[in-house]
């Protein structure tokens, strides 16, 4: 058996039994998937300015590596496409669209995934596909960063510090990677100050504005830049460097809307608590073990390509893996 990287992986029942590196479908030896002279392989980047770096990061022509090696210089001399008092944000059109997944797809989908140990009670939880009528609003082209995360906290001395980062430190070599893991009562937080310091209804999103972003609402979008799963569109485990990247340095995986990383990275809190769509059952899961808990979306750098769907519902459960963030939307006066 193996993962769709072409990587084995054990056959087992229940994959949450199974220790973070196994999870990843990681051998005990050393894996490297970025190379360690990358930085020494584009030497000619350190002499672009800022706005050529954000270029280069932008050009689904680049190499993943050249890509990479602009964005996590961007990191360290400022990153021109990070404005933490003026996100980027695109436009996303009002609509009545279908989400969800009709239950006829459910076999299906856990077939193909379950190499990965994909359950169905994951999947089930996706149905029925349903209408929906949304609004009109933007979103945040990228999740938020470290750095944006960072003036929140210095602005409110609010005690909401990343267990992601170090120690509780400021990672400066990351300051425009998505920031995680935070608790979503702290995203909400963050939603508050940023609509109070820029007087812009900011939010996140409903669970069905972020699938309509992510997708467009089209039933041939499984994940959002089409129907298959591609390995080198996202940062997930397949052929991620298994850890964050800075956002935007996988254009080819864009949302039809213009909007960067809605797949792979790092999951997104969403404004809503997990309930049954209409129509649907409630899914008891290990996630539901404590209770209710906030709906996240989009894969991240620790998990396999199938979170990576528009469809797929998922929370945060208490391991490592679970690496999760978020992004706003703006409120659009109709």
């Amino acid at each position: 058996m193996t993962a769709p990287s072409g990587r084995p992986l054990p056959i087992v029942k229940d994959p949450n039994r199974l220790n973070d590196r196994q999870a990843m479908g990681l051998p005990d030896s050393l894996v490297e998937r970025v190379p360690h002279d990358v930085f020494a392989g584009h030497a000619d980047l350190f002499a672009l300015p800022p706005a050529d770096l954000a270029a280069v990061c932008a050009d689904e022509n680049q190499k993943f590596a050249r890509r990479y090696a602009a964005g996590s210089l961007l990191a360290l001399t400022g990153d021109p496409r990070i404005r933490p008092g003026d996100p980027e944000t695109v436009p996303v059109p009002a609509a009545r669209c279908e989400i969800g997944l009709p239950p006829e797809r459910v076999a299906e989908v856990v077939r193909q995934w379950a190499d990965v140990g994909v359950l169905e009670s994951w999947i089930r939880k996706e149905t029925p596909r349903h209408r929906v009528a949304i609004g009109a609003f933007r979103i945040m082209r990228y999740p938020v960063t470290n750095l944006e995360y960072r003036v929140f906290l210095e602005d409110t001395g609010l005690d909401a510090l990343p267990t992601s980062w170090e120690l509780g430190c400021y990672p400066v070599h990351r300051a425009n990677h998505p920031v995680w893991t935070v608790r979503p009562e702290h995203a909400d937080a963050y939603a508050g100050w940023l609509a109070a310091r820029t007087g812009r209804p900011f939010r996140l999103p409903t669970e069905a504005e972020w699938e309509y972003a992510a997708g467009g609402g089209g039933a041939d979008r499984e994940f959002p830049w089409g129907p298959d799963f591609r390995s080198d569109h996202a940062n997930t485990v397949e052929e991620g460097p298994l850890t964050t990247t800075p956002v935007g340095i996988y254009p080819a995986g864009r949302s039809p809307f213009g909007a960067d990383d809605m797949a792979g990275n790092v999951e997104e809190f969403v404004a809503d608590d997990y309930a049954a769509y209409p129509g649907g059952a409630d899914v008891a899961d290990d996630l539901t073990a404590t209770g209710s808990y906030r709906v996240a979306r989009g894969g991240s750098f620790t998990r396999f390509g199938d979170l990576a769907r528009c469809a797929r519902r998922h929370g945060w459960f208490d391991r490592k893996i679970y690496a999760i963030g978020f992004r706003l939307v703006e409120e659009v006066a109709p």
